[in-house]
């Protein structure tokens, strides 16, 4: 089955998705959204035990398509809400997984593609990839991504990196344990199928219900949080501020905050 913002191979046992827009720095789209969504599902159907995710060009994931973000101004408040859910629902498929999710991480991975990247089980890097969460920059709200993230580096970190925006590099992911190993750039695949390749010599069964148990130990609460944050990205776009952030980003402009 073949999508438009991806592809879907198999090495044996081990699948691998890569993101294929890399002429928009494979940016998050509603159709990539589906997308992933369609081929997560396939993974999970299929006899591979082990997925990895990875981009194309020089960006692993770029965030969320700006064009996108500009029309959502201008959308009424249930479509937001509706666009607001999927993303929500593909970053708690990711989280969930039921089989270990790798992430080779082949460049900047910023904002919605920065939570892409971090929510695999391995996240491995290459040296000069940047991370990020910048919404607050452009009038948005980093809102579903916080939901994960503050129970990955703990409510100070998350408050400092979503606070600021700021763009850091793959050092300091690693240091704040979003990165799990910094490779170079020729070896990052090889590297990728090696840790693939040593999850599969361990017990399906034993390695799937770990991942069950990890998931169970708190998804009542963040299937709660992430209705909060649902509703924060929704209602976020209605207002002026965004719909200056985003014009202002695009037009290579600072923005003129109204505050409302």
């Amino acid at each position: 089955m073949g999508y438009p913002t991806l592809t879907i191979q198999y090495d044996g046992e081990i699948a691998l998705i890569a993101l294929t827009v890399p002429e928009k720095r494979n940016a998050v789209s509603s159709q990539m959204i589906t997308d992933l969504l369609s081929a997560l599902e396939q993974a999970q159907d299929s006899s591979a035990r082990v997925l990895i995710i990875t981009g194309a060009g020089k960006s692993f994931c770029a965030g969320m398509d700006l064009g996108e973000l500009q029309a959502m101004g201008k959308q009424t408040t249930p479509r937001n809400f509706e666009d607001s859910r999927r993303l929500a629902k593909l970053f708690y498929r990711l989280y969930g997984f039921p089989k270990p999710v790798i992430a080779a991480v082949n460049g900047a991975a910023i904002a919605g593609g920065c939570g892409i990247a971090t929510l695999a089980d391995f996240t491995l890097a290459v040296p000069e990839a940047k991370f990020g969460y910048p919404e607050v920059t452009i009038g948005f709200i980093p809102a579903i991504v916080s939901v994960f993230l503050r129970r990955q580096v703990g409510d100070k970190i998350t408050r400092e990196l979503l606070l600021s925006g700021r763009i850091f590099d793959a050092a300091e992911a690693l240091r704040l344990g979003l990165v799990t190993e910094i490779v170079a750039s020729e070896a990052l695949m090889s590297r990728a199928r090696e840790v693939a390749c040593s999850l599969l010599a361990s017990g399906p069964v034993a390695l799937a219900r770990t991942k069950k148990l990890l998931l169970d130990y708190e998804k009542i609460a963040i299937r709660a949080d992430l209705e909060a944050a649902i509703e924060a990205n929704a209602e976020i776009r209605s207002t002026s501020d965004f719909r200056e952030g985003i014009s202002a980003f695009l037009e290579k402009r600072s923005p003129k905050w109204k505050r409302e």
